[in-house]
């Protein structure tokens, strides 16, 4: 089984499978993955990183895997965004923006927050590809809202 050690951002490249995984699936560090084909294939990576769709797994020889996003269940939310962004943001919930909707995975609690809000709710079946983390490529973990957690300021 050949390992697959390298990612290629927003691949355009000939690929030689694909695999298609959901938003969970997709932040890994080392797995091994089946392709739609059932060809298998251990993703061994240096770090755990959040694979977009549009993506590339490359293994050892060379060949590229190509990364799909799942369907899974999912809200489009519609109505007041940036209000209704503000509270899916400050609740740490991954979205997708879209120009006149938002997309969240399905979650009864979140769902009931909106409908509160005025949100008009509707649910999907579909890929979900948030956006990712301010501070660079990927997902935002680890991050605290404790003054410890905040940059230190000096003044002079």
């Amino acid at each position: 089984m050949l390992p697959a050690r390298q990612i290629s951002r927003a691949y355009t490249g000939q690929t030689a499978e694909i695999v298609t995984l959901s938003y969970d699936e997709r932040f890994l560090r080392r797995k091994r993955l089946t392709c739609e084909s059932g060809a298998s294939f251990m993703v061994d990576l240096a770090e755990t990183t959040s694979l977009n769709h549009g993506d590339a797994l490359i293994l050892d020889d060379g060949r590229a895997v190509a990364v799909h996003a799942a369907e899974e269940p999912v809200v489009q939310v519609a109505g007041n965004l940036p209000r209704l962004a503000w509270h899916i943001g400050n609740r740490h919930t991954p979205c997708q923006i879209g120009t006149d909707h938002l997309v969240i995975r399905r979650d009864p609690v979140i769902e009931a927050m909106l409908a509160g809000l005025g949100a008009r709710l509707t649910l999907q079946i579909a890929p979900f590809t948030p956006e990712g983390g301010a501070y660079g490529h990927g997902r935002t973990m680890g991050h605290d809202h404790s003054p410890a957690g905040h940059f230190a300021l000096h003044h002079g």
